[in-house]
């Protein structure tokens, strides 16, 4: 039988197999069958070795051609099987979606934002308006202007993640702390100001107690007649109020910022027995916050007169709040997308904090 007539052959007995092939399982049983080892197709290709070159130059085109139809017929036909049986599972798994939820959502506000909301209710009380700024801040905001100058080891104590240098040499950070909207309420506002800055903040630190993007808010007061005897009160009622307890007993520490003078650390007293904190009794103490008057040279660069303005500032970690105020002992898992987690700390989003109706 010629070449020709064999490989028509072949063709016709194939095609008509591939089109009924039902199943994926057929389909491949005919491609063995034609093209494997010991098919059809591969036979003949196996006697080109034998024949003359004349009758090669017939049989090897008429054959590839055949194989390459074949192939480009199964894969035709496998796909149409895969969208067949696509669209049965899909008909199949169909959803009624006029029926009613089978679960609650899950949706919750993270302990953190549940936290932010809080302090800004408490200090929208006392009169603090809420300023932003960039996460991406330039040395000038974040460094010099809160008395960090050139070379100072302070600078190095943020462990600070630094861009890359333009072309100038200037290099962008990622801001160490919420500071940098201090700055910017003071550049672009007159005194009296009265804002606090809610933001996150980068540091490179990984440990229980440690994250490389965490959460501050920072205070900042600037007037004519304030001093620390505010910046005490202030904070004091403002935990008080934060913890909800009838009164808070605090302390300050002697420290240094460099963006104040004088520098404190503020403690709250605390009853650390029994594996849990307990805020507003016991005899221990807890460091909470770093806070002080505002160095003069920041309200020299800020554009305001130290000789007739002066204000306090204070900062705090808002995750540490939390793991305080909500007993939750580790900060990684504030950052890991846990449904579980977030169901178990998390708060309903329409129930916002106030001051007067209760904040948690």
């Amino acid at each position: 039988m010629a070449i020709e007539q064999q490989v028509a052959e072949i063709e016709a007995d194939a095609g008509k197999a591939i089109a009924s092939a039902s199943d994926e399982a057929a389909l491949e049983a005919i491609r063995v069958a034609e093209l494997g080892k010991k098919g059809r197709v591969s036979l003949l290709m196996r006697e080109l070795g034998g024949m003359s070159p004349e009758q090669r130059q017939i049989a090897g085109p008429a054959l590839n051609g055949l194989k390459d139809r074949l192939t480009a017929t199964l894969n035709a036909r496998k796909a149409d099987l895969e969208l067949a049986a696509l669209n049965k599972r899909l008909e199949s798994e169909r959803e009624d979606l006029t029926l009613p939820p089978r679960f609650e959502p899950v949706g919750a506000l993270h302990p953190v934002m549940q936290v932010f909301e809080e302090l800004a209710a408490i200090f929208a009380d006392m009169g603090f308006a809420v300023a932003e700024g960039p996460d991406i801040e330039d040395d000038f905001h974040n460094f010099t202007a809160l008395n960090f100058p050139a070379g100072h080891p302070a600078r190095e104590m943020h462990d600070t993640f630094f861009m890359k240098p333009a072309a100038d040499g200037t290099r962008k950070l990622l801001r160490t702390h919420t500071s940098p909207i201090q700055v910017r309420a003071m550049l672009s506002s007159k005194p009296p100001i009265r804002v606090i800055a809610p933001g996150r903040v980068y540091r490179k630190d990984w440990d229980a107690t440690h994250t490389p993007m965490f959460h501050q808010i920072e205070g900042l007061v600037v007037d004519e007649t304030v001093h620390m005897g505010h910046l005490k009160t202030c904070l004091t009622e403002a935990f008080s109020r934060f913890f909800e307890v009838p009164t808070t007993q605090s302390r300050f520490r002697p420290h240094f910022f460099p963006f104040t003078e004088p520098s404190a650390e503020m403690d709250i007293r605390c009853d650390r027995s029994g594996g849990e904190i307990k805020i507003g009794q016991g005899d221990d103490w807890l460091e909470i916050l770093g806070c002080g008057m505002i160095h003069p040279n920041v309200l020299k660069s800020c554009g305001i007169d130290p000789e007739k303005y002066q204000g306090f500032a204070f900062g705090l970690g808002v995750d540490r709040l939390a793991m305080l105020k909500y007993g939750m002992p580790d900060l990684r898992p504030y950052f890991e997308a846990d449904v579980e987690w977030i169901k178990h700390y998390g708060f309903k989003p329409w129930l916002l904090p106030t001051v007067t109706g209760g904040l948690s």
